[in-house]
């Protein structure tokens, strides 16, 4: 059965998406009283599957239909073959087909207890299980795969279910956007500084667009004139609607900078190759009248919303057209998955706001009767103490929104020991070998497992060794990237990095396949 969509990756058209199946799971995993079960959904190909044995991907689905994210993974069908691997990818439940409580899932709060992180994971962990049941996947190794949101998942499977999976590939996963774990505006830099070197005065144009905005919702005309301007489908009315229409503007420069893909793609929307640079066309000159800043704006907004030109008109409700579901988030991020965010206007493009959490206490309140933990996701998962954790790997990107990186413009910043001898990484024309301490000799090339030789491009200049978690915990940085670029199919405009990158994440996984092999073995 085939499952792909407007959405998908454009080298996978005509590939077999594999069989969908379903599978029924225990509404409650941690309580006894609630005793229902839901049919949860899942893909599977065996297509490359070598039996008995093969490795199993397991792609741990995000808060949308499963059929998006793979269509949107390329990776785990570009290297299916190569491993020999069965492809799994789980959906996430109360997201896609998979509902709790069928068409009263989302009717109230009572219904959506259950759609939590820790419901997930024991959701795949269990699926796992029964996969493995099946004689010729019972010795399979499981690596755990995931982006964003399902970055986390993925990672989480692995700190608590490390008996389930050997291992873990978190792409573009932001686990320590929780608390104060990083500043809440480093989202913000990320992003402005994408706009900054995708032409000139773009950051700045966006920059001064809130004031001009805040001026012309000053009156009921230059209220209508915005309407008409940004050919809007529900015309504003008053000046309270200010702070929704400056957020879906926010909202669309996030998303931007997220699918700012290398080719032409339509994860969230039908873009051009770098979209940004594409956007950024219209803001070249910060320094013009109101009217003529904001018409610019609406040009560059509407290569967002209207590539195609099929689109009568924006709707400020609706930021993507994919099968991400917003509401489910919403109520995600309003009990476990706080985030704070802020912006000052000075490091970053956007209007300055304090991260205010009672407001957003209230906020959630107002929508769906619950008040936020904050602390919860660090109480259950670590935070930033995760040395305990194995056979991670964390990529980042240098440009695009992904908050677990702390250092820019380094190709590739952390590498850890991949055996008992140490691991050669050459970074700014310095060999690092990972040991016990470190060891410094002049290099221009790293060195992956099987013998592979590299060229390492660096721009940053800081010390990767400074940036180690524990000598399995990896973070791979990606310069010239965007949101999850290497969870996609292999692309002739691919970046060389995403490229390298690839090479050592597949590299990474057949380790972890051996080790678990001799360990079924007894050796």
């Amino acid at each position: 059965m085939g499952f792909l969509s407007l959405g998908a990756d454009p080298s996978l058209r005509g590939a077999i998406m594999g069989s969908e199946k379903y599978r029924y799971r225990q509404i409650d995993h941690f309580g006894f009283y609630e005793d229902g079960a839901f049919r949860q959904r899942y893909l599977v190909s065996d297509t490359h599957w070598r039996k008995p044995g093969g490795p199993i991907l397991f792609y741990t689905g995000n808060e949308g239909d499963i059929t998006l994210f793979s269509n949107n993974t390329g990776f785990m069908w570009d290297v299916a073959e190569e491993l020999g691997a069965l492809l799994v990818f789980a959906e996430h439940r109360y997201y896609g087909e998979s509902m709790p409580y069928g068409n009263l899932s989302y009717s109230e709060p009572k219904y959506l207890n259950y759609l939590t992180s820790e419901q997930a994971l024991a959701d795949f962990a269990i699926l796992i299980r029964f996969i493995k049941e099946s004689s010729e996947a019972k010795n399979s190794a499981v690596i755990a795969i995931g982006g964003s949101y399902g970055g986390m998942l993925a990672a989480w499977l692995r700190m608590k279910y490390p008996h389930v999976v050997v291992g873990a590939l978190a792409a573009s996963a932001p686990i320590w956007q929780f608390e104060d774990l990083v500043p809440c505006n480093l989202y913000y830099q990320i992003v402005t500084n994408d706009f900054k070197k995708s032409g000139p005065g773009c950051a700045e144009s966006v920059s001064k667009s809130w004031a001009a905005i805040n001026r012309m919702f000053g009156s009921d005309e230059g209220i209508r004139w915005l309407s008409g301007t940004f050919h809007l489908c529900s015309p504003l009315k008053c000046q309270d609607e200010v702070a929704a229409f400056k957020n879906w503007l926010s909202e669309t420069w996030v998303n931007l900078a997220m699918v700012d893909y290398p080719y032409p793609a339509n994860f969230l929307e039908p873009l051009p190759a770098w979209p940004i640079k594409e956007v950024c066309k219209y803001l070249k000159n910060p320094n013009v009248d109101d009217k003529t800043l904001l018409q610019n704006l609406f040009q560059a907004i509407n290569l967002y919303y209207n590539y195609t030109g099929n689109t009568p008109c924006l709707n400020t409700s609706q930021t993507a057209v994919g099968s991400l579901d917003d509401l489910g988030w919403s109520y995600q991020a309003c009990t476990e998955m706080v985030m704070p965010f802020c912006s000052d206007g000075v490091t970053d493009m956007f209007e300055p706001q304090t991260w205010n959490f009672e407001a957003f206490s209230e906020e959630c309140y107002k929508q769906w009767g619950i008040r936020p933990r904050p602390e919860w996701i660090t109480s259950i998962y670590g935070g930033r103490n995760i040395s305990a954790a194995s056979n991670i790997m964390f990529r980042m990107l240098s440009q695009a929104p992904t908050l677990l990186q702390t250092t820019k413009d380094v190709l590739i910043l952390i590498f850890s020991a991949l055996d008992r001898q140490g691991y050669m990484l050459c970074v700014m024309g310095v060999l690092v070998v990972w040991i016990r301490q470190h060891t410094y000799t002049p290099c221009n090339t790293a060195y992956i497992p099987g013998g592979q030789a590299m060229v390492i491009w660096t721009r940053g200049q800081q010390e990767a060794s400074r940036q180690s978690l524990s000598d399995s915990l990896v973070a791979i940085l990606i310069t010239d990237g965007a949101h999850h670029l290497d969870l996609r199919s292999n692309n002739a405009y691919d970046p060389k990095s995403v490229i390298q990158a690839r090479a050592l994440e597949v590299a990474y996984m057949k380790k972890w396949i051996k080790e678990h092999s001799l360990q079924e073995n007894g050796l």
